[in-house]
């Protein structure tokens, strides 16, 4: 891929992955290609990599990113980010044309050394899709076969337990059925069924002098921070905030005289998110027409209904008007004043 390129060649792969980084800049140096490493998280890993050493470059090999204009195309390789398409890493922002170091142009091949995570195919197809309309060669499946995998196969994994032989096992990180077929493999070398562990979000695992056993659960989930407030924000008020933002919301105001039911002001109508402002007059007029009924609706011969009662009535005869309108469903919001 290296030696076929026309042009620049540039690579993505996992941060944390140093052996990779390792190999391609090993392969540009060896067709003569100098190697820049670009993206914040790749050069913080890189750099300490190499200060620990684990990590070691040909004499000469590395260029830094502000370098990359000064070289010819032929004479380059470009490590990045952004493997699985992260919308802020940085081969997405060279796919839309904006990063500050690189240029995405015809010519250049783009080899994708990861396999897309369950889950992120939409992001990573996005990224190439954008990648071929800036002119460039991409290279991300087979048969091309860019990319092995850095995850250790099966009997590596047995190889590793017969080494260390534990008494207690339990495997994380993963989809569930995989821990599952992990703890098996532990069981398939030696470790006790009782002392195999498979947990899921809020289990807790006690590790003391006695050995290891499951405690009792604790509440565990998803966390939704809201300005200041964290973990405050109920199920209803995120289905008010989906409400609104996929309909907009109808707010009607109504002034009633309190003995009688006799209106007294409005209908009033303000409408945000619903339709366009210059298609809402015909609506809204028709609308308030549906307060009117709905008011009379609930009313109990001479007697006027509770407030509650009230705002439901309207509430039902509006939406009801609304979605047979325009088959949609803003939030419709009722404010009863009473004089």
């Amino acid at each position: 891929m290296v030696n076929g390129a026309p042009g620049r060649v540039i690579t993505t792969t996992f941060a944390s992955n140093i052996s990779r980084i390792r190999q391609i800049v090993e392969i540009a140096a060896a067709w003569g290609r100098k190697t820049a490493i670009v993206g914040r998280s790749m050069e913080n890993y890189t750099k300490t990599a190499r200060e620990l050493g684990y990590l070691e470059y040909p004499e000469g090999s590395i260029v830094h990113p502000n370098e990359i204009g000064k070289l010819a195309d032929h004479e380059l390789c470009i490590i990045t980010t952004g493997s699985q398409g992260e919308p802020t890493s940085a081969l997405s922002r060279m796919a839309l044309g904006d990063h500050r170091h690189v240029a995405v142009k015809e010519g250049d091949t783009v080899v994708m050394s990861a396999t897309p995570i369950p889950g992120n195919e939409e992001l990573v197809s996005r990224t190439v899709d954008n990648l071929f309309k800036l002119g460039a060669e991409v290279i991300y499946d087979a048969p091309s076969r860019p990319h092995v995998s850095g995850h250790a196969s099966q009997e590596e994994l047995k190889l590793l337990m017969n080494i260390l032989r534990p008494q207690h096992f339990l495997p994380i990180h993963g989809e569930y059925r995989m821990l599952v077929r992990h703890a098996r493999m532990a069981m398939d070398v030696g470790v006790a069924p009782d002392k195999t562990f498979v947990l899921t979000n809020g289990d807790v695992l006690l590790i003391d002098e006695k050995g290891a056993r499951v405690g009792d659960r604790v509440q565990a989930g998803v966390v939704y921070v809201d300005g200041l407030g964290v973990g405050d924000v109920s199920q209803g008020v995120m289905r008010d905030r989906l409400s609104i933002g996929s309909d907009g919301i109808f707010l009607v105001v109504v002034t009633i005289e309190q003995k009688t039911g006799a209106v007294v002001a409005g209908p009033d109508i303000v409408t945000k998110g619903f339709v366009p402002e210059h298609d809402a007059g015909e609506i809204v007029e028709l609308a308030k027409q549906r307060v009117l009924d709905g008011l009379a609706e609930a009313r109990t011969g001479e007697h006027l209904a509770e407030s509650a009662a009230l705002k439901d009535a309207i509430h039902a005869s509006v939406a009801s008007f609304l979605y047979e309108r325009t088959k949609r469903r803003p939030m419709v919001l009722p404010v009863i004043m009473q004089v």
